[in-house]
């Protein structure tokens, strides 16, 4: 209900536009499979689209102190955010299971593949719990790409600039016929590869292929 209330102010303000509306199914489970660019990208994506969605995002939102603990808390509850432990092992598997509750209600979860937000707009290599999820679920991917969000809100601000973002929408991908796949690594990378093409295809987007979290610690190495 609070996102109901601050949605119109925020598309008044930044004027969000969006290409391939029309490949979001009006009913039924999906994963919308989105580049990750900006803290913002969790709040515009669902502005531009005609159903409720939840996004996966990490549980570090849900446990700041104080005042300002409390209001990221709120929002991130207020605009449908789930929160997951990414610690790997046991919590990987549990944020798994989220997801695929999300989707067993038949309803639209936002996955950013890459795991984290890209440091420098590069699309990195993507995880393959996406893939799991979709296969498991039996749920087509919608390939999504968010434009101009790290303009607004680039990493590091904590009040946005004023400026226009969009969003490209992609076909969905239909991965049926690895139905029954899910526990065979090499295909979950498959899969998942797939994905990022996809992506990168959509936003032509440099691609790397290593992992964000590599390429942050690289760059936090490097300036130290």
């Amino acid at each position: 209900m609070k996102y109901v209330a601050i949605g119109p102010i925020v598309k008044a303000i930044f004027r969000p536009w969006i290409v391939g509306r029309r490949n979001i199914p009006r009913e039924g489970a999906a994963i919308l499979a989105s580049n990750h660019l900006s803290f913002a990208d969790s709040v515009f994506l669902p502005l531009v689209i005609d159903r409720p969605m939840a996004f996966l995002a990490k549980s570090d939102y849900f446990t700041g102190r104080g005042l300002k603990g409390w209001a990221t808390r709120m929002f991130f509850k207020g605009t449908g955010q789930i929160p997951i432990d990414r610690s790997g092992g046991k919590a990987s598997e549990a944020s798994l299971n989220t997801g695929l509750q999300v989707l067993g209600r038949g309803a639209l979860l936002g996955i950013y593949p890459e795991g984290t937000r890209s440091p420098d707009g590069t699309l990195y290599r993507g995880r393959t719990g996406i893939a799991r999820m979709a296969l498991e679920a039996r749920v087509p991917v919608i390939p999504v790409v968010m434009v101009d969000t790290d303009t607004v809100m680039p990493i590091g601000r904590r009040i946005p600039r004023i400026g226009r973002v969009g969003m490209v929408i992609g076909e969905p991908l239909d991965f049926s016929r690895f139905a029954g796949m899910e526990g065979d690594r090499y295909v979950l990378r498959s899969v998942t590869d797939e994905i990022m093409v996809a992506l990168q295809r959509l936003g032509e987007q440099r691609y790397k292929d290593v992992y964000a979290s590599t390429a942050k610690a690289r760059l936090e190495a490097e300036r130290h």
